[in-house]
């Protein structure tokens, strides 16, 4: 006699938990799958982000490579970004993705 059999048979006893079990499984694969990897992401973001220094090279969510030259606003949720030949431009800091690569900041003269 299976499990399911030896539930039905004792009138409900235990049959309520066996009728959530399979939306507690569901349950618990998303949260392993989707759930816990993005707050992993998300913690990782928010330190690189409390980390971030005057002079730092960055990548903005735009695709804009810059310097930190400052920081301003309340709780230096602003970034100056020094963009190249003295342009400056202001950036919210969490669309900071984060650290430029060394190589591709570089521009390309070979043409």
């Amino acid at each position: 006699m299976n499990i399911l059999q030896a539930a039905a048979q004792q009138g409900g006893q235990g049959g309520g938990f066996l009728t959530f079990l399979p939306m507690i499984v569901m349950f618990a694969i998303i949260y392993f799958l989707l759930i816990r990897p993005q707050m992993r992401r998300q913690r990782t973001q928010q330190t690189m982000l409390s980390a971030l220094s005057k002079g730092d090279k960055v990548l903005t969510r735009g695709g804009v490579y810059g310097t930190i030259e400052a920081f301003k606003g309340t709780d230096d949720q602003q970034v100056i970004l020094d963009v190249g030949k003295g342009t400056k431009i202001t950036v919210a800091r969490p669309y900071i993705v984060g650290p430029a690569a060394t190589a591709s900041t570089k521009p390309d003269n070979s043409r």
